[in-house]
């Protein structure tokens, strides 16, 4: 079992990181808060020894990804992102509206997507932690960005 320090510095650290990433892909806030909240139990109960800083955060993301997957495949419906839920992560309209756009493409370029550009990743090590090549993570970028695009133009042009 992980020292509690070490869990609510992990929590101060990444939580608000691992919380944006499951509501991109849960599209809904109670969903996104389970599934930080079943990471970090997760990582209480592990115990993983870690190399460094950035091994335990790419851990503890690819976690949070495979918790809302298992949930993805649980769910019956999928729901829509509230207004509420949309003014938390979106500053503006227009970023309202590309979010509503990115929760409407697949999950695999929906997260390579958000990694990138709302969490700063660089390429490599999005690689790392989806666990496939850079180039299929360039790829997955070119095509996200396409598809993006086209459901912003389509609904809100």
């Amino acid at each position: 079992m992980q020292n509690t320090d070490c869990v609510r510095e992990a929590v101060e650290e990444y939580g608000d990181m691992l919380y944006r990433i499951c509501l991109v892909m849960l599209r809904n806030t109670a969903d996104a808060e389970d599934a930080v909240q079943d990471t970090f139990i997760r990582f209480m109960q592990k115990a993983p020894v870690f190399q460094g800083e950035e091994h335990e955060k790419a851990w503890l993301i690819k976690v949070a990804s495979n918790v809302c997957k298992d949930m993805l495949r649980q769910r019956d419906k999928v729901t829509e992102l509230d207004e509420a839920t949309m003014n938390t992560i979106a500053d503006s309209e227009d970023d309202t509206h590309i979010l509503e756009a990115l929760m409407q493409i697949p999950e695999k370029f929906r997260i390579v997507l958000t990694l990138h550009y709302i969490e700063g990743y660089k390429v490599d090590e999005i690689a790392q932690i989806i666990k496939k090549t850079s180039s299929a993570v360039k790829m997955r970028l070119s095509k996200g960005r396409k598809l993006l695009e086209d459901k912003y133009r389509k609904e809100y042009m």
